[in-house]
């Protein structure tokens, strides 16, 4: 009998969660109960106000943007009573103290409501109004759906889905009309898509659309409707209303290349008649200018107003995904070698991808039917859908090495072992799909099974079938040698 072997597509291998020192529980409440510790001279914001063009907005949900701030990051609340705890640094300086939030979030669901400016200006995100293209309020992020790592320690970003998204009208101190400014994000780049809008910066203070130049944000994806660069994007651009501009003119640009690294650095600058893009990699090395030049036609002078968006448009256009890390706005156009200090400190900083909950173990999910065999991804494809199956244990890490972690969710590829269409009934397959934070995609190990704690169902192997290729589904627990699982 010929045996045929599946074909392996190549695939670049997920780079491996790190294990980290455990993280000590710190206080929920913001504010300066994070006590200070030795950190870095300069962090972005630091280095901004050396360069004379000081940040006036400064918001992350992963670390602190100034050496000296413990002042709450961010503000989660939690779906099981309804209550709100704020997320501060480890120490002053630092990294947000996730291990908080894991606590917090424990058993139930978690949102992010606000997002603090750690500039001194009170220019905090809330969930956003709605505009003259969408109504609202805006959902808000699922709290635990973008984990990351920065210098080894857990950290989550602000993972916006279509219809997510945030705002602040009521400003201080932010540019407004021709006056300049900087801005930069960090982003994923590879989580976006071609719907409008999805921004970070200067927008309207009435959530319309009020004309060309009435807004100067960062824009990342690949909508081609008003303009675009190389490939297939994403883009950085800059949406500067009623019109995404990748250079001077409307439509192609060929300088402003496609850039999608897993963490990924965008700027835009914005002065008299002078503007600019600059991107690169948050992970390595330095940044690119995209472009440098005059203003479109139309947009000399500006008539900025001031609001500062997140995930929207500046009408609140809502169609748009993508993950954001840090960002800032600052007064003043920022010099060049002000730009490069401040993405060398990104690059020095060690964002990196990670599980929730404080990381995981890694490696091979083994039958309890028989240890020959193993939970597989089909092919070690992270596309959304993937078979989950049963398949010989044989070693291609793409394909078998699962991070079980400690926040709930089994990873592998980048994407989460997820209960299909979150139906719980009997017999409902399993899947590989990006991860969003939904209770279909919980998994608890107990009494060597692995039960979806909001169904109460184990993760089964129909038939305790051992032939390559059949895909594993839920069904009620009931302690059979193919409900057993031995986790990492």
């Amino acid at each position: 009998m010929t045996v045929k072997l599946r074909p392996r597509r190549a695939r670049r291998a997920l780079v491996p969660i790190l294990a980290t020192a455990a993280l000590a529980v710190g206080a929920l409440i913001g504010g300066s109960g994070a006590t200070p510790a030795s950190a870095a001279t300069q962090e972005p914001c630091d280095i901004y106000a050396s360069g004379g063009t000081p940040c006036v907005a400064a918001h992350s949900t992963t670390r602190a943007l100034y050496a000296a701030y413990d002042g709450p990051l961010y503000q989660v609340r939690r779906s099981s009573d309804n209550t709100t705890a704020n997320i501060s640094p480890l120490s002053a300086g630092g990294v947000a103290n996730a291990a908080a939030q894991d606590s917090f979030c424990a058993g139930t669901t978690c949102v992010i409501t606000e997002i603090y400016d750690q500039s001194g200006n009170g220019n905090n995100l809330i969930d956003a109004p709605g505009g003259g293209a969408a109504g609202g309020p805006d959902g808000l992020a699922n709290a635990t759906a973008a984990p990351a790592t920065v210098g080894g320690h857990e950290a989550y970003g602000v993972y916006i889905a279509a219809g997510d998204g945030y705002r602040d009208n009521s400003t201080k101190n932010i540019a407004t009309g021709n006056n300049p400014e900087s801005e930069y994000a960090i982003f994923d780049g590879t989580h976006y898509n071609g719907g409008c809008c999805f921004d970070y910066g200067n927008a309207e203070t009435n959530n319309d659309d009020d004309g060309a130049g009435t807004m100067e944000a960062i824009y990342f994806g690949n909508i081609k409707v008003w303009g675009y660069g190389t490939g297939n994007g994403p883009w950085i651009m800059a949406d500067l209303e009623n019109g995404l501009y990748s250079g001077s003119n409307a439509g192609y640009n060929a300088n402003d290349p496609t850039t999608s690294y897993r963490f990924t650095t965008a700027m835009i600058e914005g002065g008299a008649n002078q503007w600019g893009i600059l991107g690169g990699n948050a992970q390595s090395g330095t940044l690119a200018t995209d472009f440098s030049g005059v203003r479109p036609p139309g947009y000399n002078p500006m008539k900025k107003q001031g609001a500062i968006i997140l995930g929207t448009g500046g009408d609140n256009s809502k169609g748009s995904d993508g993950t954001f890390y840090e960002g800032v706005m600052t007064t003043g156009y920022a010099s060049a070698s002000t730009e490069a200090a401040v993405q060398a400190n990104i690059v020095a900083a060690g964002y990196n991808t990670g599980g929730g909950g404080g990381g995981g173990a890694t490696g091979t999910i083994v039958s309890g039917v028989s240890s020959s065999v193993c939970m597989d991804n089909n092919n070690g494809s992270g596309a959304n859908g993937n078979k989950v199956q049963i398949w010989n244990c044989d070693g291609y890490a793409p394909a078998q090495n699962w991070t079980a972690n400690a926040n709930g969710t089994i990873t592998i590829d980048g994407a989460c072992l997820d209960i299909t269409g979150a139906n719980y009934s009997n017999g409902t397959l399993v899947e590989l799909w990006t991860c969003n934070g939904g209770a279909n995609q919980q998994w608890k190990a107990e009494n060597g099974e692995l039960v979806n704690p909001t169904s109460g169902q184990c993760l089964d192997d129909p038939n305790a079938s051992t032939t390559n290729g059949t895909q594993l589904q839920i069904y009620g627990c009931w302690g059979g040698t193919n409900q057993k699982w031995t986790v990492p």
